[in-house]
């Protein structure tokens, strides 16, 4: 390897190590904002979706992009909240504040901060925080997935009979006209269950289950845990097989074995046109 070779993979090492520490450390501190407000009384309000946001969602936020610009000021953010800037196009960061607003207004324990960040359309980092549940997941392209600090894989299930699948919810295949694909794939299946938003890709980075699928996503609700799943070994698209990008609003995530199995239910998305809507 020559020297400019060598040096320009000590700088890629040193970029990876600081772009993973500003996303933890941005995890951490929209950890205590949010937990600060979990309460049944916190304020909540409604967007033109009709979905709720609380004072929380946007004050960690808040918090998570001056943290981020304070370290990358030309870096490009899309936030959930905020929405995008477009400042840079080689780095874009994706957020979600919290992920699971619902659950959180009623005091369930389900509900993460969702952290990614692209190079060039390429995801490259994802940090996925549930501070209820104790659960830190991170990854970093090229560097395995990893959960409060140990190192997590994918299961080995290689057949869809013996699969244990997750979902959010039955209405959005319904909205997308995609129920009677959705329940003959559950039928085929071992198990199906429905995981709330961001846990099922933590029981699945971990081996726990083995595939998931989902309609209505948006891209700050799947990119951090997409890197995660697949440095833990498995695979993330659409339902059409393709890679996600920011307009994508489906996707299936594997232990990679499974994946073929799950996305031919799901075939006539390849001939036809099909309208995905929006989840709730």
């Amino acid at each position: 390897m020559s020297n400019c070779e060598q040096e320009r993979g000590n700088q890629e090492q040193r970029e990876k190590s600081i772009f993973l520490e500003t996303a933890l450390h941005a995890a951490k501190r929209a950890e205590e904002v949010i937990l600060h407000y979990y309460s049944p009384n916190v304020q909540v309000t409604y967007k033109l979706d009709e979905s709720p946001v609380t004072i929380a969602d946007k004050l960690a936020e808040q918090v998570i992009i001056e943290i981020i610009r304070d370290q990358f000021p030309t870096h490009s953010i899309l936030g959930e909240e905020t929405g995008a800037d477009n400042r840079h196009l080689d780095y874009q960061w994706i957020i979600d504040p919290i992920d699971g607003t619902k659950n959180y207004i009623r005091q369930i324990p389900l509900f993460a901060t969702l952290i990614a960040l692209q190079k060039k359309g390429e995801l490259v980092l994802g940090v996925s925080n549930a501070p209820a549940l104790h659960e830190l997941m991170y990854a970093e392209k090229g560097s395995g997935a990893f959960l409060n600090g140990q190192r997590v894989r994918v299961s080995s299930t290689d057949k869809l009979a013996d699969a244990y699948m997750g979902f959010t919810s039955v209405k959005s295949f319904e909205r997308g006209n995609l129920l009677p694909e959705f329940l003959a794939l559950t039928h085929h299946t071992q198990t199906s269950r429905s995981f709330t938003d961001f846990w099922k890709y933590h029981l699945l980075a971990q081996g726990k289950i083995d595939a998931c699928v989902d309609v209505g996503t948006n891209i700050w609700d799947v990119a951090a845990p997409s890197i995660i799943i697949q440095e833990a070994g498995g695979r993330v698209t659409d339902l059409q097989g393709n890679p996600l990008t920011t307009a994508s609003h489906s996707h299936v995530a594997s232990n990679g074995l499974l994946h073929k199995a799950v996305l031919q239910h799901f075939s006539k998305l390849n001939t036809e046109k099909y309208e995905i809507s929006l989840a709730e």
